[in-house]
């Protein structure tokens, strides 16, 4: 009996071992915490720094120091920036250019499609995924070296496969880019090799929430390992740069990137209690990935989700050129708060310039701001709760009417009362 139990035991041992090499201890995760990102596997011609531990500041409720010219933090699912240094400040963007070809991508192309890689693909310096001419590969598998590796001749296979050429490709980035908003970003190349292209902290976070809409993507730069077939029997292993996946519980991706003019950059996804945020952080003269888990560390402690206004919510009657009108919150304000700031957040109520009776019922009539001192936190539409006839308040009730508007009524009927006995 202890023999069997002995074996149990060394079963157990080795199991817990050999899951531990492959990342991963059913049950053990919390209580071992993240584990360091391996060594990179396969070729690597740039110093994209795999570090094995975080340097970041105690979590708390200011904003963290970094050494990052321009960062930024927003809220992924709205937009809500939370933290910005200089984010609107054009910097070549190196590999995170990356992200606008796998947009064009997977706007263009099925994940099941086949690309025939050519000479000009496979002769692209740094060759990463080592692809070679007339080689077979799926947009699905280019797209998973494209992202975990940055793997250059797939970011030309893909851009040739989409746009039939590099410049027609080009100028679909930069089209896109216009539709999206981008006004301070230039691309001139798919893979950012070139450093004559550019883009701000804004414009990438508005980029990338565009590609998280394609759940493909999501799922691709989440991965922390692939395997691509190559020709014959060869197999070609890529890694995840992101060194976040490993270090910062919860993070979820995105990309990282460097050239000397770009330094290192970053652009990261952490999702915690169903809020999921997004840093930027643009030349830094060493590893990123610590400043986006300080930038992570703030947004989740310092913040919380707050309803700030509801739809529907009687916000009182407001003045319509003395008559008075019932008016509503036409929708909810959800938004991330700093703690600190809730108590000092005010409302304040704007009606529209040109506004008078007659007014229909659901007729928008203002804008409800919720404001921190200058700074407004959001804003809602008010609308009218229901309808105001034209005018001739000297038929309408008292209590409908401002303290002026009833003055006036008063002088009006003893006006025309006064006229009536002449007549």
């Amino acid at each position: 009996m202890r023999a069997r139990l002995a074996l149990r035991s060394i079963v157990c041992i080795i199991a817990v071992w050999t899951a531990a090499l492959f990342g991963y201890v059913p049950g053990l995760a919390l209580a071992a915490g993240p584990s360091p990102p391996p060594t990179p596997v396969g070729r690597s011609h740039s110093p994209s720094p795999f570090p094995t531990v975080l340097h970041t500041p105690a979590p708390g409720d200011e904003p963290p120091r970094l050494r990052s010219d321009e960062a930024l933090l927003e809220d992924l699912d709205t937009g809500q920036v939370l933290f910005g240094q200089r984010p609107s400040t054009p910097r070549p963007i190196a590999s995170l250019t990356k992200i606008m070809t796998a947009l064009l991508v997977l706007e263009r192309s099925p994940l099941t499609g086949e690309v025939t890689v050519s000479r000009n693909a496979a002769t692209t310096p740094p060759s990463d995924l080592g692809l070679k001419a007339g080689e077979r590969i799926s947009v699905r598998d280019l797209l998973y070296g494209l992202l975990l590796g940055s793997a250059n001749d797939a970011a030309v296979a893909l851009a040739e496969h989409v746009g039939s050429s590099i410049g027609g490709f080009v100028t679909m980035m930069n089209a896109r880019a216009r539709q999206l908003g981008m006004r301070h970003t230039r691309f001139r190349s798919p893979n950012g090799l070139d450093d004559r292209g550019y883009s701000t902290a804004l414009d990438l976070a508005t980029l990338t929430r565009a590609v998280y809409q394609h759940r493909a993507f999501e799922s691709i730069v989440a991965a922390k390992f692939h395997t691509i077939p190559g020709p014959g029997t060869k197999v070609r292993r890529v890694q995840n740069r992101n060194a976040l996946l490993w270090l910062y519980p919860g993070a979820i991706g995105v990309k990282t990137g460097f050239t000397t003019p770009a330094g290192h950059c970053l652009v990261a996804v952490a999702q915690r209690d169903g809020r999921r945020l997004m840093a930027v952080v643009l030349h830094t003269p060493s590893e990123p990935f610590s400043a986006g888990a300080a930038l992570f560390n703030y947004g989740f402690v310092a913040f919380e989700r707050a309803v700030l206004v509801r739809a529907g919510e009687g916000l009182g009657p407001v003045d319509v050129r003395g008559r008075l009108l019932p008016a509503v919150a036409g929708q909810s304000l959800v938004a991330l708060v700093r703690r600190k700031d809730l108590p000092v957040l005010r409302r304040r109520l704007v009606l529209g310039a040109e506004l008078r009776a007659p007014i229909k019922a659901g007729q928008v009539v203002g804008t409800l701001a919720v404001v921190d001192g200058d700074r407004v936190v959001g804003e809602v539409p008010v609308l009218a709760a229901r309808a105001l006839g034209p005018p001739g308040f000297l038929e309408m009730p008292p209590e409908d009417l401002t303290p002026a508007g009833r003055t006036a009524q008063a002088v009006g009927i003893l006006g025309r009362s006064l006229a009536d006995a002449f007549l």
